[in-house]
């Protein structure tokens, strides 16, 4: 009876939290303890590019997310105007979370969340390019 006791005390201890639960939708990965913000960033951004296709794929889609926020999900401009990991004007983010996110996918809607800027982001280049991000030092060579 203790041994049972003491074995339902550990599977309560040692089962996941409520916030580590799997939410629905797209790139869910869940952040290892061990695990830098910045390569957890580059997980969603390949999950994301494995979703949607993008010119460039995922080494294009890398490399502007590090030239926008260094993959610092909670990067804001010295101005406040552009926010997140691909630094969305903060005006226009409202609209692009409604146009590219889905209600059953759980996804918080702040520009500053990881998981919403990179499927926003994905989703929008995917489906009208890359034109938001212009900019120099992303080339894709065939």
């Amino acid at each position: 009876m203790a041994v049972a006791a003491a074995a339902t005390a550990l599977a309560t201890m040692l089962a996941p939290s409520a916030s580590a639960r799997h939410r629905e939708g797209p790139c869910d990965p869940h952040r290892q303890e061990d695990e830098s913000i910045q390569a957890h960033q580059r997980e969603l951004i390949r999950c994301a590019t494995n979703h949607w296709t993008v010119f460039g794929g995922y080494e294009k889609a890398l490399c502007i997310a590090k030239r926008e926020s260094g993959l610092n999900p909670r990067a804001v401009s010295s101005n406040g105007k552009y926010l997140g990991l691909y630094q969305h004007a903060k005006r226009y983010w409202p609209g692009r979370y409604d146009a590219y996110t889905r209600r059953a996918w759980e996804l918080n809607d702040s520009a500053l969340i990881g998981r919403t800027n990179a499927i926003v982001s994905i989703r929008m280049a995917s489906d009208v390019g890359w034109g938001a991000w212009r900019g120099t030092g992303c080339a894709v060579t065939a």
